[in-house]
């Protein structure tokens, strides 16, 4: 059995997918501006940049998924009961991770090569 890839391992690749598809140009950043606007970073895919949104994505995508799991625990069948400010507190929680894994999916989104285009190109 192989074992799970390191952060570093999973943000090299990401790095060397990256060069390798020849992406550039702005990349959507996992944090806003104080007034909500979204951030871009014009890269290349490495920098020290690049490296910490990579980093808070994987952050932002594992506390989700603790999140989720605190959400089904409270929600079986049989659990204890919450008050209305607690099931609250949750649904915001959940709000803000849901907020959070759309953005990395937008941003990752955007980062993956059209092949379609370059066939397009290429047939001309």
């Amino acid at each position: 059995m192989t074992e799970p890839r390191s952060e570093a391992d999973r943000m090299r690749r990401r790095e060397l997918y990256d060069a390798a598809a020849g992406l550039t140009g702005p990349r959507l950043l996992p944090w806003t501006t104080p007034d909500g606007r979204s951030c871009y970073l014009s890269t290349d895919g490495g920098g020290y940049l690049s490296t910490l949104a990579d980093s808070i994505e994987i952050v932002q995508l594992t506390m989700g998924e603790e999140l989720l799991e605190h959400a089904r625990d409270v929600l079986a069948p049989g659990s204890r009961a919450q008050s209305a400010t607690e099931y609250r507190w949750l649904a915001c929680r959940l709000t803000e991770a849901l907020s959070d894994a759309l953005r990395v999916a937008e941003s990752r989104g955007q980062r993956i090569p059209d092949h379609s285009q370059d066939e397009t190109a290429q047939r001309a």
